[in-house]
């Protein structure tokens, strides 16, 4: 059978729990190939939805502003695409209603959930799928060899760090980052981080020095 040339282009990534076969469950996700940003919006708009040059900012900008504002004051903005509210973090661990203080609250970001309609409209399965060649991403982190390797490789100098050990693994940032921060937890972590102005290091330790965790 001829590979597809068309359609969208996913890659595999592995989940954390596994199958009866002891693998690793996968999930697809889209290969973002092009980001537009409000520059391109504005100028696609203006050779081919009639619109001025530097319209699209504005209206952007203006929404952004209005939206903010009311967000500001803890109301919901709904829009042809999707309504946004505040989201709400309670601090600490709480069973009392009676307990619990506007001081125990904080802002946790902005909630988007898009409406049925822009949904349907951005439906992209018209043409198909298509995957990208290739093993399925990040699925190294489950070789414990591999990883070995890549611990034994990107340890230079008595550390390690993230961006160094991204290239050893082949895992991305995420991914590296929370591979190193799991040899860090338990009874008998294998590395120590701290950090060094804005890049963390990791160090390996030995079982006695584990309490400086």
């Amino acid at each position: 059978m001829p590979r597809k040339t068309d359609g969208i282009l996913f890659e595999l990534q592995p989940r954390p729990t596994k199958g009866d076969d002891g693998k690793p469950l996968l999930y697809a996700q889209p290969v973002i190939e092009c980001k537009y940003d409000l520059d391109a919006i504005d100028d696609f708009c203006a050779k081919y939805r009639h619109t001025s040059k530097g319209e699209i900012k504005l209206l952007f900008n203006l929404f952004s502003e209005v939206a903010t504002m009311w967000l500001r004051k803890g109301y919901r903005v709904e829009t042809p695409f999707g309504s946004l509210a505040p989201k709400l973090k309670l601090l600490g661990e709480h069973t009392d209603p009676e307990k619990v203080t506007g001081r125990d609250v904080m802002y946790g970001g902005i909630e988007f959930i898009p409406s049925k309609q822009f949904v349907k409209d951005a439906d992209c399965s018209r043409d198909g799928f298509r995957r990208q060649q290739g093993s399925v991403g990040n699925s190294q982190m489950y070789d414990s060899k591999a990883m070995e390797e890549a611990l034994r490789r990107s340890t230079h100098n008595g550390y390690i760090t993230i961006s160094t050990f991204m290239i050893f693994s082949g895992l991305k940032y995420n991914s590296a980052k929370n591979y190193l921060d799991n040899l860090c937890k338990g009874d008998n972590p294998r590395l120590y981080r701290y950090s060094e102005g804005r890049v963390w290091h990791y160090t390996v330790i030995n079982n006695s020095s584990s309490e400086k965790k």
